[in-house]
Parts: C-alpha cells; sequence; structure tokens
C-alpha cells in the first residue's frame, strides 16, 4: 500500500512498483502536462573516464525499433521533451509531455531504456571528441576542471574534461554496453511523476513497461569516500589570457551530516547570492579586484565540494587570495548577524521555491534525493532544518571546514 499525503492541497503517494522500483505520484490538478523522471544510481566507478558520459549521450541515438532521426522525429511529433543525463552518482531520464501523449511518451522511454543499440558510437565518440576542447577553451572551465582533477585526485569523482579526453580513444562500444547493462541490472531506481492525470489511470501503464524492468538494488554500492589530507596547487598558463581565473576549494560533508545546512548558508552569505554577498561587497565592490566573485556548493553522494572562484588582473592574483582569506577569517571569528542570517534563510528558501514551480523541476527533484538515499520527502525536511541553523552553527562549520587542507586551481596569462 502507497502513503497517501496531502501537501498544500496536492496530493502525494509514495509507493513501489512489482519490480521494488520506489515511486512518487504527486497530482497537480489542472495542469496541462505530465513530467516523469527516472533515476538509475551510479554504484561503481566507470571502467574509464568518460564511459558513462558516452553512455547517456548514445542512449538517445537509435533502438532497434528507430534509428536517431526516427526516434527524434517521434519526439518532435508529439511534442515530447525527453532527455538522458549522466550526473556524478546517478543516470536520469526524464520527459514531459501533453497529458494525451502520456501513454506514447512513456512507450518511447520504453523503448530507449530496453532497446537501446549504442550503434552510432563512432560518431558520438567523435562528437565529443571535439566538443571538449571547445568547452576548455573557456578560462573559467578550465580553472574548474583543473581544481575537480585536483580535488578528487584518483578518484571517480575526479573524472574530469581532461581526464574523459585523454581516455577516449581508448573507450569501446563493448565497454558502453558493459556499464549500461550493469547500471539497469545493479542499480536503484527512483520514479517521480508529476501532473495532473489520474494515478489510476497512468499506474497500469507504468507497471508494463517500468515495473518490467530489472529489480531495483541498492546493496552493492563500490566507490569510496575521496580524501583531502594536505594543500595541493594547480598552475596553468594560457598565452591567449588577459586575467586571471582563481579557485580555492575545501573538501566538505554532504547531505546526510547535520552541517550540511550549515554549509548551504554558509555559501549563500559568502558568494552565493550576488550583490549582497560578502566577496562580492569586500572584493569587488570595496576594493575593485574582480570582474567576476562568488562560491558555491555542490554535493555529492559521498562528499561535498565548497569553493570560492574570482576573475581578476594577473597582478591582483596574490592581494585576491588574501581578500580570499580576510573573508575566511572573519567568518571564523565573528558569529554573522541574526539578520544577515535570516536574509540568507529567505535567500534560500525563495530559491527553492523557484526551482520547484514547474511539474518536470518537482518530479526531479524528487527522483534525484529518492536515488541518493534520502528519500522523496528530503526537500520537506531540508527547508525546515535551514530554518533553524544558529550563527554559532555557521561560525562552527566554518572553523572545523576551512582549514589548511585545500585545492587552489589558478590559470592566467
Amino acid at each position: 500500500m502507497g502513503i497517501w499525503r496531502k501537501l498544500n492541497n496536492m496530493i502525494k503517494e509514495i509507493s513501489k512498483l512489482k519490480n521494488n522500483i520506489e515511486y512518487i505520484y504527486k497530482k497537480n490538478e489542472n495542469t496541462p502536462r505530465m513530467a516523469l523522471c527516472l533515476n538509475f544510481s551510479i554504484n561503481k566507478p566507470e571502467v574509464k573516464p568518460g564511459v558513462y558520459m558516452l553512455m547517456s549521450r548514445l542512449l538517445l541515438q537509435g533502438t532497434k525499433n528507430f534509428n536517431s532521426e526516427q526516434l527524434a522525429n517521434e519526439f518532435e511529433k508529439y511534442a515530447i521533451d525527453f532527455s538522458s543525463e549522466i550526473f556524478t552518482n546517478y543516470l536520469r531520464l526524464k520527459f514531459i509531455c501533453l497529458n494525451e501523449d502520456f501513454s506514447k511518451a512513456l512507450q518511447l522511454m520504453g523503448e530507449v531504456i530496453k532497446n537501446s543499440t549504442f550503434e552510432e558510437f563512432e560518431k558520438e565518440r567523435l562528437k565529443l571528441k571535439c566538443e571538449i576542447p571547445a568547452e576548455l577553451d573557456s578560462p573559467r572551465s578550465a580553472t574548474i576542471n583543473a581544481y575537480i582533477r585536483t580535488l578528487f585526485e584518483n578518484h571517480y569523482y575526479g573524472n574530469s574534461l581532461t581526464k574523459v579526453l585523454e581516455n577516449i580513444d581508448t573507450i569501446t562500444k563493448e565497454d558502453i554496453l558493459e556499464a549500461y547493462n550493469y547500471i539497469l541490472t545493479e542499480s536503484k531506481k527512483a520514479l517521480a511523476i508529476v501532473g495532473a492525470l489520474d494515478k489510476n489511470e497512468i499506474l497500469p501503464q507504468i507497471e508494463d513497461i517500468i515495473g518490467t524492468l530489472p529489480v531495483s538494488t541498492n546493496n552493492n554500492f563500490m566507490i569510496s569516500k575521496p580524501e583531502l589530507d594536505k594543500t595541493k596547487t594547480v598552475e596553468n598558463i594560457r598565452p591567449d589570457l588577459n586575467q586571471a581565473h582563481i579557485i580555492k576549494g575545501w573538501l566538505v560533508p554532504t547531505y546526510e551530516n547535520e552541517d550540511y545546512y550549515s554549509l548551504i548558508l554558509l555559501n549563500i552569505i559568502l558568494g552565493a547570492c550576488g550583490l549582497s554577498s560578502r566577496l562580492f561587497s569586500e572584493l569587488r565592490d570595496k576594493k575593485g579586484l574582480a570582474y567576476v566573485v562568488r562560491s558555491s556548493y555542490e554535493a555529492y553522494k559521498l562528499a561535498g565540494n565548497f569553493m570560492i572562484y574570482i576573475a581578476t588582473e594577473p597582478s591582483n592574483i596574490e592581494i585576491s587570495l588574501k581578500g580570499f582569506d580576510e573573508e575566511i577569517e572573519k567568518i571564523k571569528t565573528i558569529p554573522v548577524s541574526e539578520k544577515e542570517l535570516e536574509d540568507a534563510k529567505n535567500n534560500l528558501i525563495g530559491k527553492y521555491a523557484f526551482l520547484d514551480e514547474t511539474n518536470i523541476q518537482q518530479a526531479c527533484g524528487y527522483a534525484k534525493y529518492d536515488v541518493l538515499g534520502l528519500g522523496f520527502d528530503y526537500d520537506e525536511k531540508l527547508k525546515e532544518s535551514i530554518k533553524s541553523v544558529t550563527p554559532e552553527q555557521i561560525q562552527n562549520c566554518a572553523k572545523k571546514y576551512f582549514t589548511d587542507n585545500y585545492v587552489l586551481s589558478i590559470i592566467k596569462p
């Protein structure tokens, strides 16, 4: 039996399909488009960097019954927005369609999952091989790439674009097929359906297609927790540049750690809320050091990555790094004010509301949290936990994680 709940006058059911796939169905009345998101957990490192990226791209490049052009035409004919995307910890398949075309979209999803041929392997590999250098031509992307590769050195999370490029010629179609078959059979699967159609109308169809996939399992996770026990610096010279790009970052906890909520708010206060953030105010407005300055916090299943980024004049590199240290020291030694913390909470909760407006946004959020093992209702817990964070928790968090074990990535002329 499913668990029925009522939230903001909208009905939700959390239950399982016959193959143990957990799902959430949320009915949003009077919405013209249905959204469905199906995630598959990534439980082990890819055998070669780039295998998962190529695999997700090839899923939409032809099946046993449709070549890539025919498949694209089917999606276009019914105005179905369908995508396959790979993230560090899961593969995501999703679609949004008109209510009357839900059955067709579901059939096409089943076709993609069960009958993809991966026939256009060489063509897609060549395309990716050309796209990566174009992406890395952006100095910001190149700085982030070097930072991630160094932060997660010798770990699956560090399979950066340059590592993919270095290994792409060694990847075979057999590598792709083996990876996909493993994910299909040995993954935890999370399904979210959001829209106006009645559950009793669509669930039999979902059981026929998604309920016949291999059983959902979560007993074979084989990715180790990354560690960083010293300072690491990576510096690259680009003669074509006229400014420097700097990232300083730390390995920090993730979702299930009690400090996660404080870290999210710390990110907002420090540099993720634009003009009102401390870094923007101090380093750009007052000191005139930056073209762009911000912080970001990215959470993975096993670790989080908290980083500060600045684009500045090459002559300002040292003073910018000093500015980073000064702002970090302030937040370690002086508790944030109640007003600053309340503003950060309001900013964050407002962002979550903005990212939760559409059916597809809701479906993707639900499926993401569940495939990570946090449960479909994690967003509700998250918002409530954020509200209870204190200035002391923010300060303690800064002291605990902004240590001398960090990565510094610089690209300069």
